[in-house]
């Protein structure tokens, strides 16, 4: 949202708001079992079901880098540069559709984007940039450029009857506030760095989500249209909220409240 535009919430949206010193962020239990999970997180089992579905339908790490047309080697930084622009695509795509493109090159049906299948592969072909640092590019070439301006606009973009936006609930202006139980973070501040830790496992919902998911929950849970996965908008909130976190180490899967 620009500056100068105040924000306003919705009187339901601010009844479930409270101040950080009010209330934590997670009950006694939670943090208990947060704990626990870091140590034995459950997207691993999840994480190698998708290196064999890579192996399988891809040719595995191998496939993956020649369908790319990066070296074995460099695919690891290759990786932590996406979303990024495949001119094979002649578009701007996340990780996830680029995985669909091998699967297709390789003579099998593509994932869903929304599939669990698809989010296991997902985080297991992230997670071959685990301990690279973020590196898009969002000024390599007019279709970056144009997505990241998309990014932004789809973030401060007011939407639906109570017109909120992605940054109603995380802007500086609202961080340190709790909703549904957990501490609103400022998505753009670095050291948030959202897009370094997803695909995740998410403690309320037992499974594997991708951060293009978790962006749909949001969307859900503020009364919003659902933009879809894989399309422009969403890739582009992906790529703006990457750019955000560029230079933080990937460590995928994360975990989640």
């Amino acid at each position: 949202m620009k500056r100068g535009i105040k924000i306003v919430l919705s009187v339901a949206l601010l009844s479930s708001l409270s101040f950080a010193g009010e209330q934590f962020a997670m009950s006694a239990a939670d943090r208990a079992m947060y704990a626990e999970m870091s140590e034995n997180n459950p997207a691993d089992i999840m994480v190698a079901n998708g290196e064999e579905l890579l192996g399988k339908y891809v040719g595995g790490d191998a496939g993956l880098a020649k369908f790319l047309k990066v070296s074995e080697d460099d695919l690891p930084a290759y990786i932590a540069g996406f979303p990024r622009y495949l001119p094979d695509f002649k578009q701007v795509v996340g990780l996830d559709q680029a995985l669909q493109g091998a699967m297709s090159a390789n003579g099998h049906k593509p994932f869903k984007l929304k599939s669990s299948n698809m989010f296991d592969m997902d985080a297991y072909a992230k997670s071959i940039a685990d301990d690279e640092k973020i590196n898009i590019d969002v000024n390599a070439n007019p279709q970056m450029k144009q997505a990241y301006a998309l990014g932004e606009k789809t973030y401060l973009t007011a939407r639906g009857g109570r017109g909120l936006s992605c940054n109603s609930c995380h802007s500086k202006d609202i961080v340190g506030s709790v909703l549904r139980t957990q501490k609103l973070p400022d998505l753009t501040s670095a050291g948030v760095a959202v897009a370094a830790t997803w695909p995740a496992y998410r403690m309320t919902k037992s499974s594997l989500r991708t951060l293009q998911r978790r962006f749909q929950g949001c969307m859900k849970n503020a009364l919003l249209k659902v933009i879809p996965l894989g399309s422009p908008e969403m890739v582009a909130l992906e790529v703006y909220l990457t750019q955000k976190a560029k230079g933080r180490e990937i460590s995928v899967p994360g975990l989640k409240r």
